[in-house]
């Protein structure tokens, strides 16, 4: 076992598209299908046996679209909430893929919004990638040790912080990474646990602080696809106020994180906002 974890580590740091990708999803939002599209193509009846799998619980990912600049180049609200659904890449050296849906974010609203790194203008050599064009990757290490990556958005100095993932593809690798940085790393850690947090999806994606200020929209180590089978219902999006500002005064009730409501793979669920919806 812990030759295999060495041989696993030694590969990752980097992709050939992979067509084929694992199948399990869980959560807000519709999966497209044949009949929508205005086709009568018949399909199988899935033969997953977890009941919340339909059509608000989809059970595949296919290969989608790169997202480049036009897609990133929004407000920072807007782009929290187009996030989610999308699919995060990572390509390692030895050719393999990880993927991972995005399924919460948080808006960070530059100068004006008082937890955000950039509050009141601030531009400091830490948080350039902030002001730089949108889609520009933004890597912070927080308690000395964590990652965090966000992602620029139009307006200066903001940035949309990924919170959870979904993982989609290469779960083993991710669970080997994870367990590498883990006290005990040897237990097993479930796939809903993978990337259920900011520093997890950094650690389960070998996502390293070298991959601040890279552009999202041209990298060939990290990127964001569009899947074309996915649509997130705006019922399906719960806004709620981040985590960890709770001594920003006013803002740190404003709603500005965004998640897929029901998904396993949120990391708080915050049931008195998803009452106001």
């Amino acid at each position: 076992m812990a030759s295999l974890k060495r041989k696993i580590l030694s590969k990752i740091n980097g992709c050939e598209v992979v067509k084929k990708r694992p199948q399990q999803g869980q959560g807000g939002g519709v999966r497209v299908t044949d009949r929508d599209r205005g086709t009568d193509r018949d399909r199988p009846k899935s033969e997953d046996p977890d009941p919340s799998c339909s059509q608000y619980f989809p059970s595949k990912s296919n290969p989608g679209v790169r997202l480049r600049f036009d897609f990133f180049n929004q407000p920072c609200v807007d782009l929290a909430k187009a996030l989610l659904g999308k699919v995060l890449v990572r390509r390692n050296p030895d050719g393999t893929e990880l993927r991972g849906r995005v399924v919460e974010t948080e808006a960070y609203l530059g100068g004006e919004d008082k937890a955000s790194h950039s509050a009141g203008g601030k531009h400091t050599e830490r948080n350039t990638a902030m002001f730089m064009k949108p889609g520009t990757i933004y890597v912070y290490t927080i308690y000395g040790i964590y990652l965090c990556m966000n992602i620029s958005s139009q307006g200066e100095g903001a940035a949309v912080l990924l919170r959870s993932l979904e993982p989609l593809q290469g779960q083993d690798v991710m669970r080997t990474l994870r367990a590498s940085k883990r006290k005990g790393g040897a237990k097993l850690v479930k796939d809903k646990e993978l990337c259920n947090g900011p520093s997890k999806l950094c650690q389960a994606l070998d996502v390293q602080r070298c991959f601040d200020r890279r552009d999202l929209s041209s990298d060939a180590d990290v990127w964001l696809e569009m899947d074309s089978d996915w649509v997130t219902p705006e019922a399906d999006v719960v806004s709620a106020p981040r985590i960890g500002v709770e001594s920003y005064g006013e803002w740190a009730v404003k709603p500005l994180r965004f998640y897929l409501r029901g998904h396993r793979c949120v990391s708080v669920v915050d049931r008195m906002a998803e009452s106001r919806k």
